[in-house]
């Protein structure tokens, strides 16, 4: 398809620059089959119903964001994939500036030789010494805001909470799965007493997620790989869901993609541990899920292409239009979406 079908204007004052507070505050579009109504994510309950489940993510985000020096020139670097225990694929700013076999300097003794190089300006990167790299991070590194979000303003000690999901259990993210955002305990509370389930699952989210899509047809994107793992048990537990006549519902578009890579043509989920690039346009028969909790995205977007995949590319367009007019706010730290399609009979 072509992408400048997923183009729509955005006014910049709607881009979020700070979550709400509390978490659960947070506006709420849903959208079911064709009809559109606005909420608050306090209302969640009582629109799902008893026996369906949602599925969330537990990655949790590594202040991945390195300012650094090789030689005399700057150079910056945010890792994006895990490839060994000291080795990690990042994309580099002035990456002309750094060579294969160079050091960068980080500083707080934080070091990294370049291994390789790709054309588009990543590169393989070997960290030094024996501490774990995640200590590395934690003392030379920053939360590696979205560029919409960071390019209006500093990152600050408030997104190293803000950032964060309270799922967060498993390192090795470079983007917050932001839907899951909005969840509080006691809006989980009020979920399980209204009989809605909920499972984990593990996608490190990579910075690939942010870049744009510069080819002209979605046939020429090519999508950066993540990790993820659905282990036998959870599994088990999710297919029951289904079996039963319950909904799954995926907390993020991380959630989804995970749960699509890891379906049978039968809608049958297998556990799941590796890599996968799944990219979901329309025209795409999903088999997992049964709907999708979600912010608001960037136009022209792999994202903006996966919701309109579920419910439709006009459905969509209108969604956010209808966003747009009534003040919602876009992006990561913005509020969020229900997507319920209309089940096929």
């Amino acid at each position: 398809m072509r992408v400048d079908l997923f183009d729509f204007e955005l006014p910049q004052d709607r881009i979020a620059l700070r979550p709400a507070r509390p978490r659960d505050s947070a506006r709420l579009l849903l959208v079911e089959g064709r009809q559109i109504s606005d909420h608050q994510m306090l209302e969640l309950p009582n629109l799902l119903q008893p026996g369906d489940v949602l599925v969330f993510n537990d990655t949790k985000v590594i202040p991945a964001q390195l300012e650094g020096r090789r030689g005399g020139a700057s150079v910056g670097a945010t890792l994006h994939k895990r490839e060994g225990p000291r080795d990690w694929l990042a994309f580099l700013r002035n990456a002309k500036r750094a060579r294969i076999g160079d050091r960068i300097d980080f500083g707080q003794g934080v070091a990294a030789s370049v291994i390789e190089k790709a054309q588009d300006g990543s590169a393989l990167l070997h960290f030094h010494g024996e501490e774990p790299v995640e200590m590395l991070l934690e003392r030379a590194g920053r939360m590696p805001l979205p560029p919409y979000i960071a390019s209006k303003r500093a990152v600050d000690e408030e997104d190293r909470s803000d950032y964060q999901t309270m799922f967060a259990r498993k390192e090795g993210a470079v983007a917050a799965p932001t839907a899951a955002l909005h969840f509080t305990p006691g809006l989980l509370d009020t979920l399980e007493q209204r009989g809605v389930g909920r499972e984990t699952l593990t996608l490190h989210v990579g910075a690939g997620t942010f870049l744009p899509v510069k080819a002209d047809d979605t046939g020429g994107h090519k999508m950066h790989s993540e990790w993820g793992r659905i282990d036998i048990a959870t599994a088990d537990r999710l297919n029951a869901v289904r079996a039963s006549g319950g909904r799954l519902i995926a907390v993020g578009t991380t959630s989804l993609r995970l749960l699509e890579s890891a379906a049978d043509d039968d809608g049958l989920i297998h556990p799941f541990e590796g890599d996968t690039a799944i990219f979901i346009t329309p025209g795409y028969r999903f088999k997992a899920v049964d709907g999708l909790i979600t912010n608001f995205h960037l136009p022209r977007s792999t994202l903006f292409m996966l919701v309109s995949a579920l419910m439709g590319l006009g459905v969509m367009k209108s969604a956010y239009a209808h966003a747009i007019e009534r003040g919602y706010r876009f992006y990561s730290y913005g509020d969020a979406s229900l997507l319920l399609p209309e089940r096929a009979t």
